[in-house]
This record gives C-alpha cells, structure tokens and sequence, in this order.
C-alpha cells in the first residue's frame, strides 16, 4: 500500500534546530518576528576589541565569533551570531554599563552623526554553510541639553545598549534622523539579512 503520509517539511523534527547566539533580549524578541522555533544560547566570546580595530571590523569579527563559538558546540545546528558597535568618528561605543558613562556618551554624540554596524552571521558547521552580513545605520543626534540627557537616561535607562538609547522607545526623541535599508538593524538584529541568510542555510520562511 502506498505511504500517503505528508512530506516531512523543514518545520519538522527533521530539521535542523536554529540556534540564536546570543542572550540579548532585544534579539530574541526581534528574531521572534520570524516565527521560528529557536533556542538562545550565550557564546561566551570575549568582545575586547583587538588593537587598532576599527569600528567595522570588531562587529564583524565579533559576529562570526558568536556563531561559530556555539556552532563548534552543536554542529548539526544553524546558528545565528550577531554584534553591534557604535562608530563615532572612528571610535567604537559599546553599551555603557553605568549611568555616568551613558552621560559620557550622549555628551559626545550630541549634534553628531553616527553610525551603527550591526553585522550578522549564520554558520552550520554539518553544511559547512557560512555567511555574513553587516548593515549599517547612520543616526543623527540633536544638540541635547544636560538636562536632556539626564531626563531620558532616568527615564529609559537603556545601559545595555550601545550608544546608550532606544530608538524603537523614547529614545527616538533624541533624534534628529536616521538613515537606514533596515529599520530593525539600529535594534540590533538586522532581520531583512538574517532572513535572506537563513533561506540560503536551507531554513524555510514565508
């Protein structure tokens, strides 16, 4: 008798598990925007940038760190790795921390142009797949008061974000402008790329 059971599909046990490298919050919720099963596991990737590296280059190499850290720990695993980092003429920003060095940075960034390199990797060790992507955004600062800054920093306390502010919450109003092919890459997951990059591992999406 013939077997007339539906074909396996990739949403099957048969595919493989999707793992984010990653423990930030705002990437599992972004990646969530995709409707796929995954796990969140830490890559433990020291993020000390090397010597003379520029802004672009540490959130590249920083992304592929991710992903093949915890793609050499489940190799038959599809594996997203992601970093940003803050370029302010040059200099990286990273998330501040602490209240007094999310002052500092605003302080700098006040009535400056900068921009964000948000780069994402996607690596299956089993496959042998490995690709990568970086957007960038270039976002505007007004010329922000004190008072400005210490009102939104109390308010948002947004100390794990580089650049110290939200844009997708009150730290949009400290805009002037952003410039950008993907409005979710200043988030910290640049979902227009990962979604091209997981379709290209294999991983099926609308």
């Amino acid at each position: 008798m013939p077997d007339l059971s539906p074909p396996s599909s990739p949403s099957t046990s048969a595919a493989r598990p999707l793992i984010l490298g990653s423990t930030s919050r705002y990437r599992r919720e972004l990646l969530e925007r995709l409707r796929l099963p995954f796990t969140a596991i830490a890559p433990l990737v020291d993020e000390t940038a090397l010597p003379g590296e520029a802004p672009l280059q540490l959130a590249e190499r920083l992304a592929l760190a991710k992903a093949q850290a915890v793609a050499a720990a489940h190799p038959e695993a599809i594996v997203i790795g992601s970093d940003q980092v803050c370029d302010l003429h040059g200099q990286a920003l990273g998330k501040p921390g602490t209240h007094a060095k999310a002052v500092a940075q605003l302080q700098a960034m006040r009535g400056h142009s900068m921009v964000f390199h948000t780069a994402v990797a996607v690596v299956c060790q089993h496959s042998g797949f490995c690709q990568s992507h970086t957007s960038q955004v270039t976002v505007q600062f007004r010329d922000l008061s004190d008072a400005e800054i210490e009102r939104y920093l109390r308010l948002e306390q947004p100390y794990d974000c580089a650049g110290s502010a939200k844009s997708e919450g009150l730290g949009i109003s400290l805009l002037d402008a952003i410039h950008s092919d993907d409005p979710t890459a200043l988030i910290g997951l640049p979902l227009i790329a990962t979604a091209r990059l997981l379709r290209q591992a294999g991983v099926v999406l609308p």
